[in-house]
C-alpha cells in the first residue's frame, strides 16, 4: 500500500441507488481505500478502476491527473444522459484523515 504522499489524490463515487457501471483511468498509480469490506468486484489494475456500485460509497487515491472517468446506468446510458449515474468528486491534494475523510 502507498503512502498518502505518494497517493496525494482522492476521488469518490457515489451510487445513486440504481446499479451503474463506473471506470476511471488516471495517469499515475492508483489504490482503492477500505478494501477490506468491499464485495462489489472493483478491479484496479495499473492505472485504471472499474467496477459497479448502487448505493454508498467507493473511495480511491491516486497520483497524477484524472485522464478519464465513464459512467453508465443499468441499461447502458452514459453521464450525463443519466440521471441515474453514481456522482464523481475528484480531490487534489487532501490528507487522509483515517482513509474517510
Amino acid at each position: 500500500m502507498a503512502s498518502n504522499s505518494n497517493l496525494p489524490n482522492k476521488v469518490t463515487i457515489i451510487g445513486r441507488g440504481v446499479p451503474s457501471n463506473y471506470e476511471i483511468s488516471i495517469d499515475g498509480a492508483i489504490e482503492e481505500i477500505d478494501t477490506e469490506s468491499r464485495e462489489d468486484g472493483t478491479i484496479v489494475s495499473g492505472r485504471v478502476a472499474e467496477g459497479v456500485i448502487e448505493t454508498g460509497v467507493q473511495r480511491f487515491r491516486f497520483s497524477g491527473e484524472m485522464a478519464n472517468v465513464h459512467l453508465v446506468d443499468w441499461n447502458g446510458t452514459p453521464a450525463p444522459e443519466s440521471p441515474s449515474t453514481p456522482v464523481v468528486h475528484i480531490d487534489y491534494g487532501v490528507s487522509d484523515r483515517s482513509n474517510h475523510s
